[in-house]
């Protein structure tokens, strides 16, 4: 049997989280580990089905373009560590807590940007990349199970290493929010390809990209399986449709001029407006 099914961006995010949190690895460090979430939209969806409770959002791509949060202190943490069924806020002991974890524990997070081979990267705005730029690198040398997950709207046209090369905070010039640069993350990649096939016993095919009136960037799948199998797909997509973006209100909202992290901000138009004559210069 196929079932043909389109999804919007907040559903991918669903979808990629019911499917994240059914696997072994985190079922595992559910019994008797450790689980790290740090927060994004679709980590934050992972920490809805786990712990109940939405995460607090840092950088976001918004219309205006690269933005923070408006507000210094969010109304929910931005990263959380789930350990014998209690949730404690990490957002100011990331690196101790990275430290206790252990070769069967999961560390959870999302990316910005996804190649064809499965190589992810996340954009950072902070200098030396914030709390993760610190902590990514030693992580991965420590052999945890890193999840990252990340919808196919992330998928860019080039390989991460080229995209890297291509950006970074001081490089840019000008910039429609704050200047990024991007951190490559290695882990297991989830999309919502891969989690429809974590879900059930199923073959899935991305057929088609993109739509309108609040489909944009949506995914649009033929899933292949037993009758049995696409049923469950098929509820899986009934109770998700029509979800919204998660995380908590208050960090929702974006930065506007001289708003939280402004400080760190570099070559954003919005903190500095380029002034009268610029584009008459030569330099």
């Amino acid at each position: 049997m196929i079932l043909q099914i389109s999804l919007t961006v907040p559903e991918t995010k669903a979808v990629i989280a019911r499917a994240s949190a059914s696997l072994p690895e985190v079922r595992k460090a559910l019994d008797g580990g450790r689980i790290f979430l740090k927060g994004g939209t679709t980590v934050s969806m992972l920490a809805e089905e786990l712990a109940g409770m939405k995460l607090g959002i840092c950088g976001r791509i918004s219309p205006l373009g690269a933005k923070g949060p408006k507000y210094v202190q969010l109304d929910a943490p931005h990263s959380i560590v789930i350990e014998n069924g209690q949730v404690k806020s990490v957002d100011d002991t990331e690196e101790e807590e990275v430290l206790k974890l252990k070769k069967d524990d999961v560390f959870v997070i999302g990316a910005n940007a996804i190649d064809i081979h499965g190589n992810a990267a996340m954009m950072a705005g902070s200098s030396l990349g914030g709390p993760p730029g610190r902590i990514l690198g030693g992580l991965m040398a420590e052999g945890v199970n890193i999840l990252i997950l990340a919808g196919l709207e992330k998928l860019i046209p080039v390989d991460i290493s080229h995209a890297v090369k291509a950006c970074g905070r001081k490089k840019i010039d000008l910039a429609f929010g704050m200047a990024v640069g991007l951190i490559p993350v290695f882990g297991k990649l989830i999309t919502e390809q891969t989690a429809m096939e974590i879900f059930a016993d199923v073959r899935c095919t991305v057929i088609g990209k993109g739509g309108i009136c609040g489909a944009e960037g949506a995914t649009t799948m033929v899933v292949e399986g037993e009758k049995r199998e696409i049923k469950k797909i098929y509820d899986l997509v009934k109770n998700i449709k029509g979800v919204s973006t998660s995380g908590s209100e208050k960090s929702l909202k974006e930065c506007i001029k001289a708003g939280y992290g402004c400080s760190d901000d570099l070559a954003c138009i919005y903190k500095n407006p380029i002034t009268p004559g610029f584009w008459d210069d030569e330099k």
